[in-house]
């Protein structure tokens, strides 16, 4: 039975074949689809530059929003690890590591070495994390009922419970287009 999930791949010869009619169709077809996906691109694109903006959750030191939900992350699963922590947020070990040193090197997260097995390393989130987090959460949800109440302006709340729900399976066929392509878990962005 064919995957009626996989996308065709044109092969050159045919796109280098086509009649006038057939490439007048694709036109007008991208250009009706590329319209409506466009807010989807600007938003991740914009939604990807909030991510990376650094905000200070009130310790002084200003934390992107990936470093604010790890160390929330790690005050919510104390003695977690950064395999544990790689997995959940689908980054490099790498990329995970340069998060938990800088959190470590501000003085929000310690390491603390497993005693059955020296080469585990559990996070734990120091007094001033713990505020950190707690600082975040108070935030996060004053940032998102704000947001929520100027989208209930414009929009239902079945309209919004409609988004939540295409989203999530927006994010599965992303997910398993990833699984499928082996693409590459991201690195992270390198701070400037």
């Amino acid at each position: 039975m064919a995957d009626t999930n996989v996308s065709p791949k044109p092969e050159e010869s045919d796109l280098l074949n086509m009649s006038d009619a057939q490439s007048s169709f694709i036109d007008q077809t991208f250009q009706v689809l590329n319209d409506r996906h466009n807010v989807i691109y600007e938003f991740v694109m914009r939604y990807n530059d909030y991510i990376y903006a650094e905000h200070d959750y009130g310790n002084g030191d200003p934390l992107t929003m990936i470093e604010a939900h790890t160390l929330t992350y790690i005050e919510d699963h104390p003695g977690t690890t950064v395999t544990e922590l790689t997995n959940y947020w689908h980054k490099t070990k790498g990329a995970i590591s340069q998060i938990v040193s800088r959190l470590e090197g501000l003085g929000l997260v310690k390491k603390t070495k497993k005693e059955s097995n020296a080469k585990n390393v559990c996070l734990y989130v120091t007094e001033c994390g713990f505020q950190t987090s707690r600082a975040h959460k108070l935030y996060d949800t004053l940032d998102i009922t704000k947001t929520l109440s100027e989208i209930q302006k414009e929009c239902t709340p079945a309209e919004i419970d409609t988004f939540y729900k295409v989203i999530s399976v927006y994010y599965k066929v992303i997910c398993q287009d990833f699984e499928e392509n082996k693409i590459p878990k991201r690195q992270g962005r390198r701070r400037q």
